[in-house]
């Protein structure tokens, strides 16, 4: 495939190299219904680098692209911004194939990489603020922990104003076109979206410090070049990204409340819908998301921009249902902060899941606004005027906190 894929320039002297995943559908966890990208860049110095390798079904992809600028085997640097698979599932090949003269990642990028690979490239590692000299160009490097792995780091090249973000400001979408600027908007808002809410949505306090850092040292950002999706290359659209990541990491509530719930024999779903009416009527917003017909990475997506959380469940076998206990067990990881809630379901002859939903609410630091609605069997008129009331109250909550 030597003659099949080509590089795609990116700004004076980088290219990107990277592959297109039409295919995936599942990234631990989440549902990418549109496939994703593994972001390579070349930057042509005196020294050529390649920053990133992609997933290892991709070499041959990534090899011909970089073919199409430069002859593989005169890559001279590689960088590792990440050590996860995605992005170094070629890396020893790849070192393999081009013998570079070094390989660089952070301290916990060169402790990931050895851990990862048996037997495992030889890497030297960098720390906060280290340079590499490319001859007539520059990279600095600065490590930043926890976003999302402890191994990532950022790569600025000074020449090009580019900074090579890694996973942050990525996004699970394939496309052909290779820069936010071609692509719609209402999707890229979408996935981007959901990228924050399912990967760094934990890590939101370390994304305002980034982004406080960013901006106090004032450097200068032309081009954002992510590990995942689009390429940013204009001021509106870098500033659209970066606004959007400090808005999802404040994480304030909004007067929108997400209504999780699983059935059995309709019950449940008749007491969401009736808080759902009562969550309108009171002036705020609903969202229900039966679990039959929405995936747990959806879930948290609508978390992202909520500030109230309710969970519904029959009780079977004196436990809540198989995927209440999946989206409660996978949300609970994400950690969102500042929700107010309540537990709802029915029973027949035993009722502990609401119980066992409160608990889990409650460890996640979910306000609960309101006693158990636990009803056996199917709910009556009244026991449906209490949903409704319910949601009233919670939608008057949010009024109040907004």
């Amino acid at each position: 495939m030597k003659e099949t894929f080509k590089a795609v320039k990116v700004s004076e002297h980088v290219y990107w190299v990277g592959a297109i995943d039409w295919a995936l559908r599942d990234f631990h966890g989440y549902a990418t219904n549109r496939g994703s990208t593994y972001n390579a860049y070349l930057v042509m110095g005196e020294k050529v680098a390649l920053i990133d390798t992609v997933k290892a079904p991709f070499k041959g992809e990534l090899l011909s692209r970089i073919a199409s600028v430069v002859d593989p085997k005169d890559v001279s640097i590689i960088v590792s911004n990440h050590s996860e698979m995605d992005h170094t599932g070629c890396l020893p090949e790849v070192v393999d194939l081009v013998e570079p003269e070094k390989v660089y990642a952070s301290v916990k990028g060169a402790q990931a990489i050895a851990a990862h690979f048996h037997p495992a490239p030889e890497i030297e590692a960098v720390k906060e603020g280290d340079t590499l000299d490319l001859g007539n160009l520059e990279l600095t490097f600065t490590p930043t922990p926890m976003l999302h792995w402890p191994d990532s780091m950022f790569t600025y090249l000074a020449a090009d104003e580019l900074l090579f973000s890694q996973d942050a400001f990525g996004m699970h979408l394939a496309t052909s076109e290779r820069f936010a600027d071609e692509i719609d908007r209402g999707v890229m808002i979408e996935e981007a979206a959901k990228y924050y809410a399912n990967i760094l949505l934990p890590f939101s306090p370390l994304v305002t410090k980034l982004l406080a850092k960013v901006a106090d040292a004032g450097i200068s950002i032309r081009t954002l070049v992510p590990a995942h999706g689009p390429i940013y290359r204009t001021e509106k659209d870098i500033g659209w990204i970066l606004g959007l990541y400090a808005e999802w990491a404040a994480q304030k509530p909004t007067k929108k409340a997400v209504v999780v719930y699983d059935t059995m024999w309709g019950s449940t779903a008749l007491m969401a819908r009736a808080i759902g009416d009562g969550v309108a009527a009171g002036g705020a917003s609903a969202k229900l998301l039966p679990l039959g017909a929405s995936h747990r990475s959806e879930v948290t997506t609508e978390l992202l921009d909520a500030g109230a959380l309710l969970v519904g469940t029959p009780t079977i076998n004196n436990q809540m249902l198989p995927r209440i206990a999946d989206v409660l067990t996978y949300v609970k990881g994400l950690k969102p902060r500042n929700l107010i809630g309540a537990a709802f379901g029915s029973y027949g002859w035993s009722g502990e899941a609401v119980k066992h939903v409160e608990e889990i609410l409650s460890a996640m630091k979910v306000e609960l606004v309101a006693e158990t609605l636990n009803v056996k069997y199917v709910p009556d008129e009244d026991v449906l005027a209490q949903c409704r009331s319910l949601g009233m109250l919670v939608a008057e909550k949010l009024v109040e906190r907004c």
